[in-house]
């Protein structure tokens, strides 16, 4: 069956509003919100080396596979962490922040006779878009390494303290970015 106009949906292109509703609502990151996931879940995947190497007396020669490996995964599981925690973060933080920026552009438009309705409308939108994505994405990294800290120091130093250091080092490590995805996948 064809669409009631007579044009395939794949035809009709989307409106600007519309695809930033679509972009509202997907788990998709931008690439630069990417490269900042990425970048800050190396940066805490890798706090954890000085204190195994300086604190625990770990060797760097018998345990650098371990830790490279564990490097990586650790990244990798913060940085899903963050994409998850964003989206669940993201509808909150825009309906929470809507009335403000409403009010805000409706009082920095009010005297622009030229800008219709539905271009107000879509720049509130958009800007609510951009607040709650900037928000969203600082809340998500604070949270989930202020989570992985505690996690890890507290298995580090009190759960894995009697495993030998390799061990201890996976176990900490793993656990703590293991604890913050599998919270991060949760809906509210």
């Amino acid at each position: 069956m064809g669409h009631p106009t007579g044009r395939s949906m794949a035809s009709k292109k989307l409106t600007k509003e519309e695809e930033l509703l679509l972009q509202d609502f997907s788990r998709n990151v931008s690439t630069r919100s990417s490269a900042l996931f990425y970048g800050n879940a190396f940066v805490i995947s890798t706090v954890p080396l000085w204190l195994f190497w300086r604190v625990h007396g770990q060797e760097v020669n018998s345990s650098l596979l371990v830790w490279l490996v564990m490097t990586v995964l650790s990244t990798w599981l913060m940085a899903f962490a963050y994409r998850n925690l964003k989206f669940v973060l993201k509808h909150t933080i825009a309906q929470k922040r809507e009335e403000g920026i409403t009010r805000e552009l409706m009082r920095l438009y009010a005297d622009d006779k030229k800008m219709n309705k539905k271009e107000r409308d879509e720049r509130i939108l958009w800007k609510k878009n951009e607040v709650a994505d900037y928000e969203a994405t600082m809340l998500s990294i604070f949270f989930n390494n202020a989570l992985f800290v505690f996690v890890m120091l507290f298995c580090s130093f009190f759960f894995f303290s009697g495993l030998s250091g390799n061990f201890n080092y996976i176990m900490s490590v793993g656990g703590a970015s293991g604890v913050a995805a599998l919270l991060s996948t949760g809906t509210k």
